[in-house]
């Protein structure tokens, strides 16, 4: 991959030189591979790089100026993006490169790596806790049927208890009837001994008469 620069060397604005030299002595410094494409002498170039840079980077007149930054044919921004990207230290990334080993952009690459391998591993490890806790509910569920059973068992063992009472109960009458039955018992007996009696006496009187 090949970054292009488009500038315009023959330029008379003092600001867009400006910025054209600052972009390109910040490539040469860190040693990033680019190719200068002047704008002003090659109409080809010019052309190229007004049909190829975002509608929404384009001014109002629709005439993007120098410096435009490409990655081969892709797009990264023009120089108020690059210099956000560099004050960032996320230039590689605005380029399109792989930053290179001691950079600070690798020391934050690699601080967002472990950052996500930490929040990944404590995640593990809050879903290997979850099971547990739901085999701690089933355990606490199983001792409540446990105990619910052996509540039923004694309510059982309760009411086996109290039917033979109940049946002893049953066949047992109550001293009530008992004593009625005794007493209908005995006057049936005086009426007999009256039954009789009266009947003597009237054998008695037809003998006399």
């Amino acid at each position: 991959m090949v970054i292009k620069v488009f500038v315009a060397t023959s330029s008379g604005s003092t600001a867009i030189k400006k910025k054209q030299q600052e972009v390109v002595g910040f490539l040469e410094a860190n040693k990033i591979d680019f190719q200068q494409m002047d704008i002003a002498g090659d109409e080809d170039n010019r052309k190229w790089m007004r049909e190829n840079v975002p509608g929404e980077k384009k001014p109002q007149n629709g005439i993007p100026l120098p410096p435009q930054i490409f990655n081969e044919e892709r797009y990264c921004g023009d120089f108020e993006s690059f210099f956000s990207a560099k004050e960032e230290n996320i230039i590689y990334s605005f380029l399109g490169l792989a930053p290179p080993p001691g950079t600070k952009e690798t020391e934050k690459s690699d601080a967002t790596g472990e950052k996500s391998d930490d929040a990944t591993e404590e995640k593990s490890d809050a879903t290997e806790e979850k099971p547990e806790a739901a085999e701690d509910k089933s355990d606490s569920k199983d001792e409540k049927s446990d105990a619910t059973n052996e509540t039923e068992a004694h309510a059982e063992d309760k009411a086996d208890e109290g039917a033979p009472e109940e049946a002893q109960s049953g066949q047992t009458p109550p001293e009530g009837q008992q004593e009625g039955k005794e007493e209908h018992a005995a006057t049936g007996e005086e009426e007999e001994k009256q039954g009789e009696g009266e009947e003597k006496e009237e054998v008695e009187e037809q003998e006399e008469s």
